[in-house]
């Protein structure tokens, strides 16, 4: 059998999806090693020991100045940000999205707006939203939805007028406005498009977060490892980076099981 068509089985899936990241983590575990061999006082590459004893400390043992658990904290008040910024974008996205795709009228002035709006670099703008906004939540919401909300219009309007012309004419056939095309005909296409899209947008919002907390915060995924990085505390820092990753994985898989769900006849199509 040629290799091209050579499918793995569920379990040898599992086992070559799991292989890179048991190869990266004995690799790791190797160069910690012989670093703390060297010199047992290494902090570039903490032993596996050292970072679940960091773990303990920050997730399940109570700070002596906040009284908090520092890792649930953190992890709340991010997950908190991003969900404001990311819900706040999907909503932009999905209207001026459709509106831009399905109204031509409404698409001539908006379309070059957001074109140009997505060609700035979020990032470049973060000191004007910590004067415009201040320096507390909603400069960081706002950042996640100025580096995404014009990256979702592009795509549902892109895919809006991929729509077949032959279903919003036989929708006007038989007798439905623009409002009730719009609802019955062009949305229920988008919506699935909306999840995918959000889904593709999840790591530059987990980017466009963790730059504002480190920059301006006092609580936070991000604002934990660069204060951390003060004190070279590595054995903080990856977990704290590991923890992100998972975090980013799992809203992920969350997305692709919810458009799998919701929208079967949209998973079964290969879109």
């Amino acid at each position: 059998m040629r290799l091209i068509n050579r499918v793995p089985t569920p379990g040898l899936r599992i086992g070559l999806a799991l292989l890179p990241l048991l190869l990266m983590a004995l690799i790791y575990l190797s160069a910690s090693a012989q670093r703390h061999a060297v010199n047992p006082d290494d902090k570039l590459l903490p032993s596996a020991a050292q970072m679940v004893t960091a773990v303990q400390h920050m997730g399940f043992e109570q700070d002596t100045r906040s009284g908090r658990y520092l890792l649930w904290a953190d992890t709340g008040a991010s997950l908190r940000r991003l969900a404001l910024g990311l819900g706040l974008s999907a909503a932009i996205g999905l209207v001026f999205g459709i509106a831009a795709g399905t109204l031509p009228l409404f698409a001539a002035p908006v379309s070059p707006l957001v074109a140009v709006l997505s060609m700035i670099p979020p990032l470049a703008v973060l000191p004007i939203l910590f004067i415009v906004f201040g320096l507390d939540e909603l400069s960081k919401v706002m950042l996640i939805t100025i580096g995404v909300a014009p990256m979702l219009v592009r795509d549902l309007e892109h895919q809006a007028l991929q729509m077949p012309r032959e279903l919003l004419i036989k929708a006007q056939t038989l007798g439905a406005n623009t409002w009730t095309t719009i609802t019955r005909v062009v949305l229920p296409q988008l919506l699935p498009r909306l999840l995918i899209a959000l889904r593709l947008q999840l790591g530059c919002a987990w980017l466009f977060l963790i730059s504002a907390e480190a920059i301006a915060s006092t609580d936070g995924l991000g604002y934990r490892i660069f204060l951390m990085r003060r004190y070279l505390a590595m054995d903080v820092i990856l977990p704290y980076v590991a923890w992100i990753t998972l975090l980013a994985y799992s809203m992920d898989w969350l997305l692709r099981r919810l458009t799998a769900r919701a929208f079967p006849w949209f998973a079964e199509s290969g879109k």
